[in-house]
């Protein structure tokens, strides 16, 4: 009998990921994001840790919750040995309190800096375990930068990061040669049975709450899949509290609104394609089914002035973040006179807060029924942030999210890792979910000049 042959392929070993604070910040989770790995957090990431712990915004809710957990976790335990993390197939962790070096020392290379006590951390771990891979991760490119320079492996943290932002979907497809009896068809009867189109259309692959541009030789038509009551719908371009669509994606966009069945609303597109208007204008139109209309963006300071070097209390504080909702208001309200009904409904919903501009500071721990939610300037979240707002949606809540996602403010978000483009990635093809890319500029001539040249 042949002796059985034995495996000679070793196992590989465990890698080593050190913890950068931006990581942290980012998803306070992040520890049990490794798979069976090790993870080691450096003492000074905890020091900056407690920094950040005070305060409403996200990075420091992320903050107090990593503490939380962190001290669940270690509770008893020396921390400063590995512990077993929480769950199957999991690592460990420990904490690393020496940052001194004897060989190559990043603070003397680099300069005395917490971000270097960090690298010298992670080296410190590397010397220690020589035979397994020791890799630093960190949001911050500088950071990474930095980590190679000095030979350590550095890498982003890519939970939450999507493949490609250019293949990312769109929410609209075009049909060439479609059928121009079919086309009129829809046209006289508002709606097509898919089937039928199907059958006609052999490569056509109706996607849920899809828009679709239909060319024949003739003529043109828009219309979106409803997957409710699997038909194919006629879209038409109307004029709502005096904002006409200017082309095919902003009747798409006021038609995914005006839509009762979707909860959940997408827009995405550069400067002055018309995002923000269109959603409260769809919004206003829809202002008899819901209690209030919250309009909110997420404060991002220019040139590091931040709020507390602005004048006044927190609402003068805020009102310079908010100009952008108001002047689309303003805007709305002076497409009519002073005397006009309509101006006077948008006057008297603003005096008793059924429009409501807020910060999004103050969210979280609250349930919001009845309302829809407007977010603009949503590719500065975070996917937990974005998960965070739309876990507060009670009943009969509506929720849009509009931004340019290749218009990042915030250092440790990317096109491919904000919570806009994250959101698209995951809830295309939802039946209560519509997406729309925005591509042609209206705001101007000069405003499209921009966005083309510079």
């Amino acid at each position: 009998m042949p002796a059985k042959k034995t495996s000679t392929r070793k196992s590989k070993p465990r890698k080593i990921f050190v913890l950068d604070t931006s990581v942290i910040l980012f998803d306070h989770n992040s520890i049990n994001c490794f798979e069976e790995h090790d993870v080691v957090l450096p003492i000074s990431v905890l020091e900056e840790l407690d920094e950040f712990k005070k305060g409403h915004d996200s990075k420091n809710y992320e903050a107090r919750e990593f503490i939380r957990n962190l001290d669940r976790i270690t509770e008893g335990k020396d921390f400063t040995n590995w512990i077993p993390l929480e769950g199957e197939h999991k690592g460990s962790i420990k904490v690393i309190m020496d940052t001194s070096r004897t060989g190559v020392d990043a603070e003397k290379v680099l300069g005395r800096k917490m971000d270097h006590r960090i690298i010298n951390a992670a080296l410190n771990i590397a010397d220690e375990n020589p035979g397994r891979p020791t890799i630093l991760i960190t949001k911050d490119i500088n950071l990474r930068l930095k980590a190679k320079a000095l030979e350590l492996e550095s890498q982003d943290y890519l939970t939450g990061k999507i493949k490609d932002v250019d293949s990312l979907f769109k929410g609209k497809e075009t049909i060439e040669n479609f059928n121009a009896i079919t086309l009129s068809n829809l046209y006289e009867h508002k709606a097509l049975e898919i089937d039928d189109v199907i059958a006609e259309n052999p490569d056509f692959s109706p996607i849920p709450n899809c828009f679709y541009i239909l060319k024949s030789e003739t003529s043109s038509g828009l219309a979106y899949y409803n997957a409710h009551n699997k038909t194919l719908d006629h879209v038409e371009k109307r004029s709502i509290y005096g904002i006409k669509p200017r082309n095919a994606e902003q009747a798409f966009a006021l038609h995914a609104i005006l839509n009762p069945d979707i909860k959940l609303v997408s827009l995405t597109g550069v400067a002055g394609t018309g995002k923000t208007l269109i959603a409260l204008a769809a919004s206003l139109e829809q202002r008899r089914d819901f209690k209030q209309i919250y309009l909110a963006r997420p404060i991002v300071p220019l040139s590091n002035r931040d709020l507390g070097y602005l004048p006044g209390d927190a609402k003068e504080k805020i009102n310079p973040y908010m100009q952008p909702l108001w002047d689309n208001l303003k805007f709305i309200k002076n497409n009519f006179s002073d005397r006009d009904k309509e101006y006077k409904q948008l006057e008297a919903m603003v005096e008793k807060e059924k429009i409501v501009i807020t910060p999004l500071a103050y969210i979280r721990g609250r349930s919001l029924a009845n309302i829809i939610f407007i977010v603009d300037e949503s590719q500065n979240l975070t996917p937990h942030e974005v998960k965070t707002i739309i876990t507060r949606a009670g009943e009969g809540a509506k929720f849009i999210f509009m931004g340019d996602v290749r218009q990042i403010d915030t250092p440790y978000l990317d096109e491919q890792s904000n919570g806009l483009s994250y959101l698209v990635d995951k809830v295309k093809g939802h039946d209560m979910y519509a997406h729309i890319t925005l591509e042609k500029g209206e705001r101007s001539a000069l405003a499209n000049l921009a966005n083309d040249l510079l």
